[in-house]
């Protein structure tokens, strides 16, 4: 056994490894194994074959973030593909080959897949390179929160190619050879000064810029400069062909870095969020850039924007002069359990409890990471139900069986245990599923449930989730899916979400031709919530606060990309209303399992939760959502009911609970859920009405509901003494200590 020394981490305080470590490394009063169990697999190629991540010497001990935009250049799934997939970056695309670096934009969206699925795929206008260059990989050189710098090197000439979201610039360093540019067909060269040529190819136009003293040459399909001593270059991508000159004067204003920060304001229930990039002038003195920013970041920016426009798969982007821009959100509330109203009926809700409680298996079998948290879950809902509801024994009986099944998967070298992989510093759960081992697939969906969980526990049993008995492996599954540090050098900054898309990707291989995806939001949304109660539970503000940047950046992406709840987003000729996946060439209308218009529709809304609220932004998408999955489906749902019927309580809830009625119970339960969740879910709503996302709190475990113009307003207080927490329309609710209270309705 080894002693791990804690390390504070923006609040979080996770526990490094040692290459030297024994096989389990304590934490707390549980542990993790340096080792996997026996038999089973870590991350491989499609052929099976053990993969290690593809970095040049200079980042080798560094974590990398293996869900990123751009992580096929790291996790090289496919064995034939030793450069790196397509990589949507938007507005432009990029994919790196043996001689460079492929550069386009694509600009009509291809319907395909029987209409199902709208997509831009990559093509190729540039090829950016080195004369001569013909490199046997590409690997990664560095990166920030949103940009990345690929290399490329063959015996006597290598490539950089500095490339990030929101981006119009490639910033290259070129050496061994000119600077050399082919193009997909002849250029048409708009502008020659010298330095700088003005060309487009195939309907996009692009600013070429040499260092000052060099000329580019053109010759039929290829555009090179000799650099001489110099080993330089930019390409930027131009909204178009008279935007030349305003595009120049950043041209040789590299960016060398991008960051992200966040600041909660509690008091004002607002989320800001400053993105920046760091530059270096290789010619004169301008550090500033340019930046297109996507539908959700725009929307919520008072910084001043220019006039120019690109084209991407996420409706139209923006473009911001300047070396950073703040966006500016409401915080909408997530709470532990919904309010208790008169609309229940106590004695049928403990029935519906007691069938959970008093089951001989309430995992339904479940071993491995993914189904086991599904259950921990749906057990972890009850909970705080039950509570409500007076019902302490089947409260605890849940509580106990949760503690136990968390502790056994705390705890290396049984059958189920946690375990480190210090080649790509990540902490996968044994037995897995759905790739989380194979491919590094869906970490933050699975240990949503066990951040869930182990929040449920720490509001009834505060001793078990101190960083000395149980807390420290939460925060180890924290660290693994969403690290908020950095430098820290065991888990990469935030590992699956995307700080400038402003989502998660289930996984960053990108073994399929329309980059990377996430299928189900919600479940990513379920980490942040997690965080949010469970930073609220132990008194960690810091993990408290990064759980709602996360949650009120990712519910905008949501209500945008998936949802299309201003309907601008989605191409005109993409007949859906919604997506089941988001693609980083497009987005689908279909589920990985099946092409079920139910499941399609429910998939982006499980888990029902305290932290789906953020759902009710839209009462309108709500019903076009549920609309078209009628005309889909033939008819109201038949699976997933339970799922569809929360989802639509959250617009109308009076529909959903008729709708409800109707079927008499006759229905089967989602695994996640429970009949004691659907039947106190929806008829809480139909007597508070839906959640009234315009009115904020001072607290992020609050919120208010509005019921035909009548109000009800609730909170729950994690402290230790009585709050007073006050909502932005003035209403005061008073909330006695670690405890909840309701007022109104």
């Amino acid at each position: 056994m080894v002693t791990a020394a804690a390390t504070a981490v923006a609040g979080v305080s996770l526990l490094p490894g040692s290459a030297n470590a024994a096989a389990e490394v304590p934490v707390g009063q549980g542990s993790y194994s340096d080792t996997r169990p026996e038999g089973t697999k870590g991350p491989e190629d499609s052929a099976g074959n053990p993969l290690k991540p593809q970095l040049t010497e200079r980042v080798a001990d560094q974590p990398v973030p293996t869900n990123d935009w751009w992580s096929s250049l790291v996790f090289k799934r496919d064995p034939e593909v030793p450069h790196s997939q397509p990589m949507y970056a938007h507005p432009a695309t990029y994919q790196a080959v043996s001689g460079g670096l492929e550069v386009g934009h694509p600009t009509e969206a291809a319907i395909v897949g029987e209409g199902r699925q709208y997509e831009y795929a990559h093509k190729a206008d540039l090829t950016l390179g080195v004369a001569g260059l013909n490199s046997p990989d590409t690997k990664a050189d560095g990166w920030s929160d949103w940009t990345v710098t690929p290399y490329w090197a063959d015996d006597s000439r290598t490539f950089r190619a500095t490339i990030g979201h929101g981006s119009p610039y490639v910033y290259a360093q070129a050496e061994g050879g000119a600077a050399e540019i082919e193009t997909a067909s002849t250029p048409e060269v708009f502008t020659e000064d010298g330095n700088v040529l003005g060309v487009t190819i195939g309907g996009n136009s692009y600013g070429l810029f040499a260092p000052s003293g060099v000329n580019w040459n053109v010759s039929g399909s290829t555009i090179s400069a000799d650099l001489g001593d110099k080993d330089y270059y930019s390409v930027a991508l131009l909204p178009n062909a008279d935007a030349l000159e305003d595009f120049r004067k950043y041209a040789f204003s590299f960016v060398t870095g991008s960051e992200v920060d966040w600041d909660y304001d509690a008091p004002g229930g607002k989320m800001k969020a400053t993105y920046k990039v760091e530059t270096e002038a290789r010619e004169g003195e301008e550090t500033g850039t340019i930046q297109a920013l996507y539908r959700h970041q725009w929307m919520h920016t008072d910084d001043t924007l220019t006039d120019y426009e690109y084209v991407s798969p996420r409706g139209t982007m923006k473009v911001h002069e300047g070396g950073s821009f703040s966006t500016t959100q409401d915080v909408t509330g997530v709470l532990p359990t919904m309010p208790k109203s008169d609309g229940v009926d106590n004695a049928k809700l403990v029935e519906h409890i007691k069938e959970v409680a008093d089951s001989d298996d309430p995992f339904n079998g479940a071993e491995d990471t993914y189904w086991t948290g599904k259950a921990l879950g749906k057990l972890g809902q009850l909970v705080g139900i039950a509570d409500q509801a007076g019902e302490t024994e089947s409260r605890d009986k849940m509580l106990a069986a949760m503690k136990e099944r968390l502790e056994e998967w705390f705890t290396a070298g049984g059958a189920a245990e946690f375990s480190y992989d210090s080649d790509w510093k990540t902490l996968t759960g044994y037995p897995a599923s759905y790739g989380s081992d194979a491919e590094l697939n869906d970490h933050h969906f699975h240990y949503s449930y066990y951040v869930m969980a182990a929040a449920v526990v720490a509001q009834y049993d505060s001793s078990w989730a101190e960083d000395s008995a149980w807390g420290g492996m939460v925060k180890e599954l924290i660290g693994d899916a969403a690290s908020p540090e950095r430098d820290d050098s065991k888990y990469p900054f935030l590992r699956g979400f995307d700080v400038y898309a402003g989502h998660s990707w289930a996984a960053g291989h990108q073994g399929f031709a329309a980059g990377n995806n996430q299928e189900s939001s919600s479940e990513s949304i379920n980490m942040s919530a997690g965080l949010i109660l469970f930073g609220s539970a132990t008194g960690d503000t810091e993990l408290r606060d990064l759980g709602v940047y996360l949650l009120t950046t990712e519910a905008e992406s949501i209500r945008q990309y998936w949802f299309d709840g201003d309907q601008e987003v989605f191409p005109e000729n993409y007949e859906h209303e919604t997506l089941g996946m988001v693609w980083g060439s497009g987005g689908a209308y279909s589920t990985w399992w099946t092409a079920n218009p139910e499941e399609i529709h429910g998939i982006n809304v499980l888990p029902v939760t305290g932290g789906s609220l953020h759902l009710a932004a839209n009462p309108d998408a709500i019903k076009r959502n549920i609309a078209e999955m009628e005309r889909e489906n033939g008819g109201p749902a038949e699976e997933w009911r339970d799922i569809l019927w929360s989802f639509q309580a959250l617009g109308d809830p009076a529909a959903a609970k008729e709708l409800y009625d109707a079927d008499g119970g006759a229905y089967e339960p989602e695994e996640g859920m429970s009949r004691a969740q659907t039947y106190h879910w929806i008829y809480t709503l139909a007597s508070t009405g839906a959640p009234d996302t315009s009115v904020t709190a001072d607290s992020p475990t609050a919120a208010a509901f509005n019921n035909g113009g009548t109000k009800t307003y609730t909170a729950h207080n994690y402290g230790d003494s009585e709050s007073t927490v006050t909502f932005s329309d003035g209403k005061k609710l008073t909330v006695p200590a670690n405890s909840s209270a309701t007022e109104g309705g």
